[in-house]
């Protein structure tokens, strides 16, 4: 085997084990994502039933703070917008990885077919490198 293809196979090969480790990622990012908007959306439409004058209490880290429902609605609304950012943002870097590494088989496959069309014309006593 070529010194060049043994090169490029252990680099491809690296690339796709550390691609699929951070699609993988992503992919439980997303998901933990997509169950925060709908516990928000869930909250937010349990919420948006009561009174405007009714007293609410607001999760702030560990502890809870006295609110009132028009703060905390608009609150959520601006959470779970966070969310659908960060759920597309992963969503594109998942897409770019995947494009990525088609790419590079894609370079791949185009460098063995060069060392077999080359490996060919030397067998057959033609150069292509004229």
């Amino acid at each position: 085997m070529d010194l060049e293809l043994k090169k490029a196979f252990t680099e491809m090969q690296m690339n796709k084990i550390e691609s699929t480790k951070k699609i993988r990622l992503l992919d439980m990012k997303t998901d933990s994502l997509k169950v925060s908007k709908q516990r928000v959306e869930l909250t937010n439409k349990e919420v948006s039933h009561l009174n405007t004058d009714t007293k609410v209490y607001a999760s702030v880290g560990r502890m809870f703070v006295l609110s009132n429902v028009p703060s905390l609605t608009s609150e959520m609304k601006t959470k779970q917008s966070n969310f659908e950012e960060m759920i597309g943002q992963c969503e594109k870097n998942k897409e770019f990885l995947l494009k990525n590494l088609k790419e590079q088989e894609d370079s791949l496959r185009e460098l063995v077919q060069q060392k077999r069309t080359e490996s060919t014309a030397k067998e057959n006593g033609t150069d292509t490198k004229e």
